[in-house]
């Protein structure tokens, strides 16, 4: 199989759908507040490691089943909690904090690894609702994201060790409004993530990604932006592809 480089996140992503949908959902803050902080200078940053190997779940549904992927002498384990493994989509809020510290690296600051945040402001710009389901499906992927278990020798900024983290440390929420919605928030990310970082192990995203409805086109987003970056293409085999994406799929 080969995968040409994509320029655009357009044609990264197979268009057609069963239903005729387009796969892109819209754009639910078309005009967002200039003066969030940091949102629009923060250009989507992905880390490389994750990109390159099946952490997290594609499943729309609660997933807790333990997994392991080996290749090339990388092994990774990822261990669901009770409310299941980290999905593609709960990735949003990791890739919204790697892009803040990205942003601040840029202007010359040195980042810690607590990323403080305003909800909101992660809502819109990884176009999520801005509801009160919005806000509790956000307080769910922060869940999973602290639950969810990896063992893995896979290197990050030059490093490589056995660890075993969580995908975050810790997630506190500092303020809530009168109706129990979470103002601001304090993520603090795992070694293995914020190291990642800090060697600028990361690739620019399209902000086209996160629009994207399913996962497994997400999963092939990613794969298509770390492997044909500076190539002319990428060839892989279907086995391989299979097992790259984290998929069940025959």
């Amino acid at each position: 199989m080969t995968i040409d480089p994509a320029p655009s996140l357009f044609d990264a992503v197979p268009a057609v759908e069963s239903d005729d949908r387009t796969p892109l959902l819209p754009v639910r803050h078309p005009n967002q507040d200039l003066f969030i902080c940091d949102v629009l200078d923060a250009i989507p940053k992905d880390d490389m490691a994750s990109m390159e190997h099946p952490v997290f779940s594609l499943s729309t549904k609660p997933d807790n089943r333990m997994r392991r992927y080996e290749h090339n002498g990388n092994v990774i384990e990822i261990i669901p909690s009770g409310k299941g493994l980290a999905t593609i989509h709960d990735k949003d809020i990791l890739i919204y904090c790697i892009s803040q510290l990205v942003a601040k690296m840029n202007r010359g600051e040195f980042p810690s690894r607590t990323v403080r945040l305003q909800a909101y402001d992660m809502l819109v710009a990884t176009n999520r609702q801005t509801s009160g389901e919005g806000y509790r499906l956000m307080a769910d992927a922060l869940t999973r994201l602290r639950g969810t278990t990896v063992r893995t020798n896979i290197q990050t900024g030059g490093i490589e060790e056995t660890r075993i983290f969580g995908l975050i440390e810790e997630a506190k929420i500092t303020r809530k409004t009168f109706d129990g919605r979470m103002l601001d928030l304090e993520i603090t990310l795992s070694e293995w993530v914020y190291r990642s970082v800090i060697s600028k192990n990361v690739l620019t995203l399209h902000r086209d990604y996160f629009r994207l409805r399913k996962p497994f086109e997400r999963r092939m987003y990613e794969l298509a932006r770390k492997h044909c970056g500076v190539k002319d293409e990428w060839k892989i085999g279907l086995e391989l592809l299979q097992k790259k994406c984290g998929s069940n799929r025959g």
